[in-house]
């Protein structure tokens, strides 16, 4: 209705008004115990830095993505400009000529091991994904929602899905304490796709009872913010769609999920090592596989990256924010953070 300084200012505002709403809905959800403060120290990095990137195109068939490799080459170049990173392992479905490089299901398992192995108190393991993730019902009572999360190799019709439990008993479980694991997950259905306990607020604080009410509030004002201000319905419908879905949401599990899942995972999937997950979006939605700036990219990879260019020392929580206000009200997708332990996170992002 006006223009892009007029969409500009509309984003802006309506960003300033869901932020202001969401402290406020915060700060009762502190006060009705619906979150919890986190309570343990980040250790410090100090020894070797490995990464591994895979990303997933699906050439030649169905659901072919456009920008998943893109998105490694990106990551892997910002982090390495930025940070140092000692040791690196690439598996993109470009990579033809190199079987072994390639994103099967084996060499994904497998990189998951090389990723971990060795690792000691003060090592630094990274791991960045781009692809297609899934979902398929949970079989042994620990998912609030009832569903397991995959990840989705090249040759998944021949070799299957990578169920969550197997990515966190691969890579995960068992990792000496005083290791730092960052996991960049950028595919759909991945708030939980390392099956991680605690989830994290925009506030740092840790989710008791799902906030999916609070984010669907917050959602909609943002929506109506949007449209009133500069008249585009076809985001605010999308964005009011998305807002009515976690409303929803939060309306059938009864505010709470399912209790004595979530307590299964604390006690079976708890970690003493510092694993800290940023993902696309929640395990109820999907992660966008957009086109920004003419380049084919995942809408959180490039959010990530966005958002650390402004500001490469801002903490954790702060971080979250700032991924989830770039996306808010142009893709329907909701970044999360969550950690194997109840970690403080307000030191400054570092891998």
């Amino acid at each position: 209705m006006f223009g892009n300084l007029g969409k500009k200012f509309a984003d802006d505002i309506a960003t300033q008004v869901q932020q202001k709403i969401g402290e406020h809905l915060s700060n009762k959800a502190r006060e009705n115990g619906s979150t919890e403060q986190a309570t343990d120290s980040l250790g410090q990095v100090t020894g070797r830095r490995k990464a591994l990137f895979i990303g997933i195109n699906y050439f030649g068939q169905n659901g072919e993505l456009r920008g998943c490799i893109n998105d490694v080459h990106n990551i892997k170049h910002f982090l390495s400009k930025n940070y140092r990173i000692d040791e690196i392992l690439v598996l993109t479905d470009d990579q033809t000529s190199n079987p072994g490089k390639m994103p099967t299901r084996q060499n994904i398992l497998a990189a998951f091991r090389w990723l971990r192995n060795g690792a000691k108190s003060g090592d630094s393991l990274i791991f960045h994904y781009s692809g297609h993730g899934g979902s398929v019902k949970d079989t042994d009572g620990d998912e609030e929602d009832g569903m397991d999360e995959t990840l989705i190799p090249v040759d998944y019709q021949q070799a299957g899905h990578i169920v969550d439990d197997e990515v966190h008993d691969v890579l995960v479980r068992g990792l000496p304490k005083g290791v730092r694991l960052t996991s960049i997950m950028d595919c759909c259905h991945s708030e939980s796709i390392l099956d991680l306990p605690y989830i994290y607020t925009v506030d740092g604080d840790l989710q008791i009872i799902e906030t999916s009410k609070n984010e669907g509030i917050v959602t909609l004002v943002g929506a109506g913010t949007r449209f009133l201000l500069d008249g585009n319905k076809n985001k605010a419908i999308a964005s009011m769609k998305e807002g009515m879905k976690s409303l929803m949401s939060s309306a059938t599990s009864g505010g709470g999920g399912n209790s004595a899942a979530r307590e299964k995972t604390i006690k079976t999937r708890s970690t003493e090592a510092d694993v800290i997950q940023f993902s696309g979006c929640r395990d109820s939605q999907t992660s966008a596989d957009a086109q920004i700036g003419g380049e084919a990219t995942g809408a959180m990879s490039y959010a990530l990256i966005t958002s650390l260019k402004k500001n490469k020392n801002q903490n954790y929580t702060h971080l979250l924010k700032e991924m989830r206000q770039l996306l808010s009200g142009k893709y329907t997708q909701i970044p999360c953070m969550s950690a194997g332990r109840k970690l403080v996170l307000d030191d400054s992002f570092a891998i």
